[in-house]
């Protein structure tokens, strides 16, 4: 085997410290870029407004991929997106009483009134709630990423995207380029840059004796650090009426509570635990709404681990969300602790557009509890058995 020789070997050690010296540029304009436009705007409290500029030339790439796909969609007769409704049956407020009626006239010759006994024909009325419950379940549905009516070229929130056109697939595969390939290595290095200050500087802070000094410092070492970890998600966040007068008082120390007790996909807002709301306290309801254009926020933890969530969060276009700060609710007189769980619940997904249910979000890892199938028991037992003992004294 011939070695080089002395010219071959001249020409390959410039070629080598070339790649090195691209290199070495390369990270420096890279830490210059991040201290000048991320880092130092993060400590002052500063923005540039590149993240709300970013975020309008994503709408309009988002509309324009949309409009050529619908059109593309049409013209080969493509379903293009899976319906998301919040009820694909028409349903009627009426009671069980109401209902059995109805169906008893129309297919029987035994009355209610006349005839307060079991007849075989009410259990169409059960068979049908079984059916409508099946076709149209309004608690499973909130633990699944939300389905867009538009494109936002993230394959996760369309699962039925189909082949349209080679410009619309150029356009996906140069997200997934810039998502990967540029995003998420920018947003690791702010997250690790992030937490590593948050480390440093309060293990610092810290040693320092205690006085105003000390909380002033701390206080700026965590917001800044904050600011960076968020930009590491390209957080993009709108807050309406904040709670300046409760945070500056140093006596209401703000207790954070999550009466959901688990994750949904912020279409809606389930059942309170009434365990918070029984001490009596001022609760000052907050609503959170994400922009689900931009990137999926909710975690499916019975599907996803903790990683997987964050890789998800990092190689989305960004996180966009509206925080309102609602004015504070206490309990009434009159009023138990589950009934003013319920009225805060009902205005947070007023001011949220959220929908608001009833049902315990437990049901995401657990079976429908026996109670609700024996209150529909007791509803039909207390119907016929009532109406018997009417009918009796009478």
């Amino acid at each position: 085997m011939a070695l080089p020789g002395p010219s071959t070997m001249f020409l390959l050690l410039p070629f080598d410290s070339l790649i090195v010296n691209l290199l070495g540029i390369s990270l420096t304009v890279l830490f210059t870029l991040l201290l000048v436009f991320i880092i130092v705007p993060a400590i002052f409290g500063v923005s540039f407004g590149i993240r709300k500029l970013y975020m309008k030339t994503l709408l309009k790439i988002f509309a324009w991929a949309t409009l050529r796909m619908e059109r593309g969609a049409k013209e080969k007769n493509h379903q293009l997106y899976k319906p998301y409704t919040n009820g694909i049956i028409a349903k009627d407020p009426t009671s069980l009483e109401e209902e059995i009626k109805e169906i008893r006239r129309s297919g029987s010759s035994k009355a209610l009134d006349n005839t307060p006994e079991f007849e075989l024909s009410d259990i169409f009325y059960f068979c049908r709630k079984g059916m409508e419950t099946i076709m149209d379940d309004e608690v499973t549905k909130r633990f699944s990423a939300e389905e867009l009516e538009s494109w936002n070229l993230l394959s996760r929130t369309n699962y039925n995207f189909q082949y349209i056109s080679l410009r619309l697939t150029i356009l996906w595969g140069l997200g997934v380029l810039i998502r990967y390939c540029f995003l998420l290595p920018l947003r690791i290095a702010l997250a690790f840059t992030g937490i590593s200050l948050l480390v440093v500087g309060t293990t610092v802070v810290g040693y320092l004796p205690n006085g105003r000094f000390k909380e002033f410092l701390s206080k700026h070492v965590h917001l800044m650090c904050y600011r960076i970890c968020v930009r590491a998600l390209t957080a993009i966040i709108t807050y309406h009426d904040r709670l300046t007068e409760h945070v500056q008082d140093k006596s209401k120390l703000p207790i954070l509570i999550f009466p959901e007790g688990t994750c949904i996909n912020n279409t809606s807002v389930m059942m309170f635990k009434k365990g918070s709301f029984e001490i009596g306290a001022t609760v000052y309801p907050v609503a959170i709404k994400y922009d689900p254009q931009f990137g999926d926020a909710f975690w499916n933890s019975s599907k996803y681990g903790m990683v997987t969530y964050l890789l998800r969060m990092m190689t989305s276009w960004a996180i966009v969300c509206s925080v309102w700060y609602l004015p504070p609710m206490t309990r009434e007189t009159d009023e138990d602790a589950v009934q003013f769980a319920n009225r805060v619940k009902s205005a947070i997904a007023r001011q949220g557009g959220l929908v608001d249910l009833l049902w315990d979000g437990g049901l995401k890892r657990e079976k429908v509890k026996d109670a609700f199938k024996e209150e529909q028991q007791k509803l039909y037992s207390k119907m016929i058995v009532g109406n018997h003992e009417d009918r009796s004294r009478s």
